[in-house]
């Protein structure tokens, strides 16, 4: 079969924090019958890391800077270095000719204990749960980082120089933290790893820039997006299963403490205790649902009180469920069960 072959013209390396990754000898080959390229690779990096490629197809001023036919190594799933790796894209299915296309290549390492969530769309709520998980509508995210771990003390120490949890350990879940504890936390990893950290501002004046690498907050779609299973979710009651005991620490079964994290089941997309052990601050602001379709909702532009998710270790089994929802005020709240689990845009 004949095929035609283009020359990749333009690539980029990206440095985030110590840790320097480089792509080269890029090739691109086009299949004129079927209509997709194979642009294959070479990854030098750390061996002990896992990597995303951020892929952009271009043809002249153009770019496709969200390619959604795009698969291969480091697109879904991270990748260790490596030659000859490959991602294929196929412009026909974005709706678009297959002539004079170029790529830009480039990485992202993947922090340690982080998870890539591939975007997709889920119904969001339950109409059989309390009513501000009403009413049930249809939302799309996109993909994100976020932590295999709900945050542990030891993680909270090294950069913080503190540790406020009531229950002490170093793979127990920090709790007694703040909505605003968390935010800072969050800035303050992100500096210290050499990423942009996300948020400004202070007081009720916070904003996300939502196009920073470092760590943020979910929102909390992302948060029950990922509660779910994302695209691999089995529709489960609970993160990871329809039997609470097997994936959360809850009132039935934690003794009256928070227990180390990763200790029961994973859900679906490999996260754990994302049901019971302590609860998860997310950006938001809580308010009522909205109707019809939503696309990376972030909440409401303002209120007076924070959404948590997913339940804790005092809790009962119905507040476990992947689509409660707790409101807790951003300044004072401390609870012995209030914690936090980071996550990261992807670009």
């Amino acid at each position: 079969m004949k095929r035609n072959f283009l020359i990749i013209v333009f690539l980029t390396c990206a440095i985030w924090g110590l840790t320097a990754q480089t792509i080269s000898n890029v090739r691109s080959e086009l299949d004129p019958t079927a209509g997709y390229y194979r642009i294959t690779f070479d990854l030098s990096g750390k061996a002990s890391e896992q990597y995303q490629i951020k892929f952009i197809p271009f043809s002249g001023s153009r770019e496709v800077t969200d390619p959604k036919y795009a698969s291969g190594s480091g697109i879904h799933k991270t990748v260790t270095p490596g030659k000859d790796l490959q991602v294929f894209w196929n412009p026909l299915l974005e709706g678009l000719s297959t002539a004079n296309w170029q790529f830009r290549l480039s990485t992202v390492v993947i922090s340690k204990n982080m998870v890539i969530v591939e975007g997709g769309s889920f119904s969001m709520g339950s109409d059989s749960g309390e009513s501000d998980e009403k009413p049930v509508h249809q939302v799309t995210v996109s993909s994100f980082m976020i932590g295999r771990y709900e945050v542990t003390q030891k993680e909270w120490k090294e950069v913080m120089g503190n540790n406020p949890s009531y229950f002490k350990g170093d793979d127990l879940p920090v709790e007694q933290v703040t909505w605003y504890n968390v935010v800072d936390y969050c800035n303050k990893r992100s500096i210290k790893e050499g990423l942009i950290p996300c948020y400004s501002g202070s007081g009720t004046g916070i904003v996300c820039n939502w196009k920073a690498n470092g760590y943020r907050l979910p929102t909390e779609a992302e948060w029950e997006y990922a509660a779910r299973g994302g695209k691999q979710s089995k529709g489960y009651t609970y993160s990871g299963s329809n039997d609470i005991g097997s994936v959360a620490w809850y009132d039935g079964n934690s003794g009256s403490a928070t227990h180390a994290v990763g200790t029961k089941a994973a859900n679906e997309l490999g996260l754990y205790d994302m049901s019971g052990n302590v609860w998860e601050w997310c950006w938001d602001w809580y308010a009522s649902y909205p109707s019809g379709l939503q696309n990376n909702p972030a909440g409401a532009s303002y209120g007076s009180s924070r959404v948590l998710r997913g339940g804790g270790w005092s809790n009962f089994v119905n507040y476990c469920r992947v689509s409660v929802r707790f409101s807790s005020d951003p300044v004072i709240n401390r609870g012995f069960s209030n914690g936090v689990r980071v996550s990261r845009a992807i670009f």
